[in-house]
This record gives C-alpha cells, sequence and structure tokens, in this order.
C-alpha cells in the first residue's frame, strides 16, 4: 500500500478554465467568505437537501468547516497515537475519537469534542491489513468509518470471488462490517471531448508549476492511457496504486480557479486532506458543478485494472469523463477525480500527488 503525505499545503490550486471575472449576488450578510456564489448555491442546496436544515444553518456549516478542520488536526497532533480518527459533525463541527477520559481532556483543549470509542487506530488499521493482504477483488473497496469506528467492507453484486473477502471479515468481528452495493467500481474514463487525445475524454485538472513550466495534475489512468493530450503531452503516470499524473501544458494558459460551466469560476486559495463529513464539491467535463459529502478516506477502491489506495469516497455524482476534475471545498483544493461504484466517488487526494511531484500550486 502506498503511504500517504497527510501534511497541509497552503498553496492556490487552478483547473483550466476561463479566467471569467466572478461577482456574486448574495447579499453580504449571507455569503460564506471563499466560495463563489454558484458553489455556495450548490453546496448549501445540497446540505438542506440531505440534512433538512434550512438555509441559514447550511451556510453556517460552510462558514465553520474549514476552522473545524485545523482543529482536527492540532487535536491529532496532541494526541499522537492516542486518537483514533476525528470527523466533522453535522454542524460542521470537529469531533475527536478517543480511548480514554486522559484523551477525551486532551480534544477538548484543543477546542475539539470527544468522542469515546472502542478500536484505536491500530487495531482498525491490522483489520485493514487483514483483508488487504488476501487477492484484490474487484468491485470492492475497503474504508475506515471514522463515525462509526469500524473498517467498512463493501462488496458489489457486480464482485466475482469476494467470499474469502467476507469470511475473514467475519473474523475480525464487530471492528469490520461488510455492506452490499450495485454495480461495477469503475474508472470514469471515457471517449468524448473536454480534453482529448487517442479518441479518449477526460476532464481537466489543478494548473501547477513544475521546474519553472506550466503542468495539469490529473488522474493517472488518464495521463497512463494517453501520450498527447490537445493540451499537451502526459510526462507522469501513477495508477494502479495512486491515480494520479502529469500533462505538460503548452496552452499558455494555467489560471488559478475552478470553471463552474456558466462562464464563472471558483477561486482555490489552498490545499488540504478531505475530512469525513466535510461538505464538498467537485467540477467535471460530464456531470458539471456537483456537491455532497465526505463518507470516507483512506479507502481502497478495487478497480478492475487494481486498487488504489487511500482514496475520498464521496456522495457527490461522478460520470465517465469527469477524470481528472477537481474536488474542493469552498477554497480549498482537496482531491482529483478517480472513479465511482455504488452510488459513491472516489478521489485521489491532492496533497500527496502534489508532493509526488514537487509541484507547486499556480
Amino acid at each position: 500500500m502506498s503511504q500517504k503525505n497527510t501534511r497541509r499545503v497552503p498553496a492556490a490550486i487552478a483547473v483550466l478554465a476561463g479566467a471569467t471575472a466572478l461577482f456574486s449576488g448574495a447579499p453580504a450578510s449571507a455569503a460564506v467568505e471563499g466560495y463563489s456564489a454558484e458553489v455556495q448555491d450548490a453546496a448549501v442546496a445540497s446540505i438542506t437537501s440531505s440534512l433538512g436544515v434550512s438555509d441559514a444553518a447550511a451556510r453556517q456549516v460552510l462558514r465553520v468547516q474549514d476552522a473545524s478542520a485545523r482543529t482536527l488536526d492540532r487535536a491529532e497532533s496532541a494526541l499522537a497515537g492516542r486518537h483514533a480518527g476525528g470527523f466533522l459533525d453535522a454542524a460542521g463541527l470537529p469531533v475527536v475519537n478517543v480511548l480514554d477520559a486522559a484523551g477525551a481532556a486532551e480534544a477538548q483543549r484543543a477546542g475539539a469534542t470527544p468522542n469515546v470509542v472502542k478500536f484505536s487506530l491500530s487495531q482498525l488499521d491490522s483489520a485493514r491489513a487483514a483483508l488487504e493482504a488476501l487477492p484484490a477483488v474487484p468491485h470492492t473497496t475497503i474504508g475506515t468509518d471514522e463515525k462509526g469506528n469500524q473498517v467498512v467492507l463493501t462488496v458489489s453484486d457486480a464482485a466475482v470471488g469476494a467470499d474469502a473477502l467476507v469470511a475473514k471479515a467475519a473474523t475480525l468481528g464487530d471492528a469490520v462490517r461488510v455492506e452490499r452495493t450495485t454495480g461495477v467500481m469503475s474508472k470514469a474514463i471515457y471517449n468524448g471531448e473536454a480534453i482529448t487525445g487517442g479518441g479518449t475524454r477526460c476532464s481537466a485538472g489543478f494548473n501547477v508549476n513544475r521546474g519553472g513550466q506550466l503542468h495539469i495534475l490529473d488522474a493517472g489512468h488518464c495521463t497512463r492511457a494517453v501520450s498527447q493530450w490537445n493540451v499537451g503531452p502526459s510526462v507522469g503516470a501513477s495508477f494502479p496504486t495512486n491515480d494520479y499524473g502529469l500533462i505538460r501544458n503548452t496552452t499558455g494558459s494555467g489560471p488559478g480557479a475552478v470553471t463552474l460551466w456558466n462562464g464563472s469560476t471558483q477561486r482555490i486559495s489552498s490545499a488540504a486532506n478531505a475530512r469525513v463529513g466535510q461538505q464538498i464539491c467537485k467540477s467535471g467535463s460530464t456531470t458539471r458543478l456537483t456537491c455532497g459529502v465526505v463518507e470516507a478516506t483512506n479507502v481502497t477502491v478495487n478497480y478492475q485494472e487494481g486498487p488504489v489506495y487511500q482514496t475520498v469516497q464521496t456522495s457527490a455524482s461522478v460520470n465517465p469523463g469527469d477524470s481528472g476534475g477537481c474536488l474542493f471545498g469552498g477554497s480549498v483544493g482537496l482531491g482529483i477525480t478517480s472513479g465511482m461504484g455504488g452510488g459513491n466517488s472516489y478521489f485521489q487526494p491532492v496533497v500527496e500527488a502534489l508532493n509526488a511531484y514537487g509541484a507547486s500550486l499556480t
């Protein structure tokens, strides 16, 4: 399994997009700092639909969640190995899983709500390792449910030969639960247009600077499949195991904004790792702007081509052609579209990809 770098990286992120200026039509009192009007409206609609709260309550979730993610970083750092992950609750506030009263007190001092749980991270990691030691089965996933303090083995009806996985899960007790779903786990690549090459379509990703040259950080399964795009040549690919790749951007344009598909853009001012419970949106050339919530992190997705480790699982809609597109929470970039399956979408964390290529964001 690949090892992910989880440090927070302040930087500007960009997707290949027009440089159209964006003006918010929302009243100043209702505007959420860092959110364009379109992204705010889409995120608020997603929150009100899923949680049944008012628009004002949804906007408050967006206002607090970035600071809450930073609080989780501080709390988990203070607790070192004495925590079992953390997440954002329905109000966007930070919750840290702890193992005892001492850990609870430390979490409170860091500004987070403690949640006393049964299993430590090392116990959950051991359960994951036991499952991942078996041969990978396409159309299954193995992830950590930090809210439920369990490892989750998801098995699609398209999976063949998953009996050994399910049997192993049964031996691990309530540290693991098995969920059933339908459909295939597939990378989100398709034939068509957007960024194109060799009859393949993907979505433009994050514009970066590497060695003084403009590049596009994209999905590895896209850059592995195509050597020459209409925006430049592929110069790097890591897939499977990871799902990131690099395209040299020869267009001369690398704006620091995500396209919203209506002539406007969302400025991205930093990059971070996604947190469970975080409200997010994604931009891609098929489904365009869609929003949802981070359901899990550190998820192993078993595609037909092989496993991709430590992805971010969300409820945002993704379809073929969206590969390489941007996952973000307001002005914070989070991931690169990898694939979908069972009603979920999966993203390569962007921080790891930036570090892998020694790239800086434009």
